[in-house]
C-alpha cells in the first residue's frame, strides 16, 4: 500500500465521525481536527462599478506627475525614455495594471530596471520640543506657513515620522524616508531655506515646534526604462486581457446553492465569519474561490500562503467584485 503524507487532519484508527478516503485501493480513515479556534475566518467583498478598463485604463493628459505622458510619447515614437529613483508610469500599487488608450489602440505601461546612481541627498528630520508657549527661549523659530513650497511639503512629512516616535501610530513610508523627507529635487534643494547654513533651527507646525536637523547621506537608486506595448485593438479584447490578468475567481450565481448565495450576499454587506470547524456550505464557498489550504484552519502554518489582507479579484456573474479573508477574534 503507498505512503500517505502526513498533514494536520489527524489521521485515526477509530472513535469520532470518520472520514474514508480510498487511495489506490487502500482504505484510510481520516477526521478533522477536533480543537475549535478562537478566531473567526472573515470574507469580505467590494463590488467594482463598471467594466475593468474604467479602472485600469488611464488618460495620460489627466494624471500626475506630468512625466506620465512624456515617458509614454518618448517610448511610442521608439524613443528611449529613463528615470532615476521612481518608475517611469505612475505607480499603482495594489491597483493592478496600468494600460492607456491612444487612437483606439490600448497600451500597457511597464519599466524595467536598467542600471543604478550612487547620489548624495539631504534629509531633514525632526524632532519636537514642545508647544510655542511653553517655548519661549526658543526664538529662532519660523512658521510652516513662511518656509518654501518645497520645504513646507518636507515639514509635512517629516513630521510624520517626529509623531511617531515612541507612538503606537503608524507612518506613510513611501514618502516618508529613513524616519524623516528626503529632498531629490535640484530645484527644491536650491530654493530650499531650511537646508542653507544660516536657515532657521526650529519650525512650528501644527502648535509644535521642532528642532530642525539636516544630513547628507548616500543612496543608491535604480534607473528605469519606459515600457509601451500595444495589447489590444478593442474594448474587448481590454476587458479580456484585464480578465485573464486580475480574476483570481469565476462563480455563477445561478449554480450556486441557496446557502452559498447567502454567503456573498452577506460578505457584500460588510462581512462573513465563520469559526473552524466551517460550515460545508463556506468550504464549498472557498473552494470554488480556490482558497483550499483554508480548509484545515490553521493557514498561518501553511508554507508560502499568505494569511493577512491579501486582496483577491471576483467575477461573480457580470459584476466585479474584490474580497479579502481575514482572521478575525470573536
Amino acid at each position: 500500500m503507498p505512503s500517505i503524507p502526513t498533514t494536520r487532519r489527524q489521521v485515526v484508527a477509530t472513535g469520532g465521525a470518520l472520514l474514508t478516503a480510498t487511495l489506490g485501493g487502500c482504505s484510510q480513515t481520516l477526521t478533522r481536527r477536533s480543537e475549535t479556534d478562537s478566531r473567526q475566518l472573515s470574507l469580505s467583498l467590494s463590488s467594482l462599478d463598471g467594466p475593468l478598463r474604467e479602472r485600469y485604463v488611464v488618460d495620460l493628459t489627466e494624471t500626475r506627475p506630468s512625466w506620465d505622458e512624456a515617458a509614454f510619447n518618448a517610448t511610442l515614437n521608439g524613443s528611449t525614455y529613463t528615470t532615476q529613483h521612481r518608475t517611469p508610469f505612475l505607480a499603482r500599487g495594489d491597483d493592478g495594471p496600468t494600460y492607456a488608450r491612444r487612437n483606439g489602440t490600448y497600451y500597457h505601461l511597464d519599466s524595467h530596471v536598467v542600471g543604478e546612481e550612487t547620489v548624495t541627498h539631504p534629509i531633514l528630520r525632526l524632532y519636537e520640543v514642545g508647544r510655542p508657549e511653553d517655548l519661549e527661549t526658543v526664538r529662532d523659530h519660523v512658521p510652516h506657513s513662511s518656509l518654501p513650497e518645497s520645504d513646507q511639503r518636507a515639514v509635512q512629512v517629516a513630521q510624520f515620522a517626529a509623531r511617531a516616535r515612541g507612538n503606537a501610530g503608524g507612518v506613510p513610508w513611501g514618502l516618508v524616508e529613513r524616519d524623516g523627507y528626503v529632498y531629490r529635487n535640484d530645484d527644491a534643494v536650491a530654493a530650499s531655506e531650511l537646508l542653507d547654513d544660516s536657515g532657521p533651527s526650529h519650525v512650528a507646525f501644527r502648535d509644535t515646534i521642532y528642532e530642525v536637523a539636516i544630513a547628507r547621506e548616500t543612496f543608491h537608486e535604480a534607473i528605469y526604462e519606459a515600457d509601451v506595448d500595444a495589447v489590444a485593438d478593442s474594448d474587448s479584447e481590454i476587458e479580456s486581457i484585464l480578465r485573464a490578468e486580475l480574476l483570481d475567481a469565476r462563480v455563477s450565481r445561478e449554480k450556486l446553492p441557496a446557502e452559498e448565495r447567502e454567503i456573498l450576499r452577506e460578505a457584500m454587506g460588510g462581512s462573513y465569519r465563520e469559526s473552524h470547524p466551517y460550515s460545508s456550505a463556506f468550504e464549498s464557498l472557498l473552494e470554488q474561490l480556490g482558497h483550499w489550504a483554508y480548509l484545515d484552519g490553521n493557514i498561518e502554518k501553511d508554507a508560502g500562503v499568505e494569511s493577512g489582507l491579501q486582496r483577491h479579484f471576483l467575477l461573480y456573474d457580470d459584476r466585479h467584485f474584490t474580497y479579502t479573508l481575514s482572521f478575525v477574534t470573536e
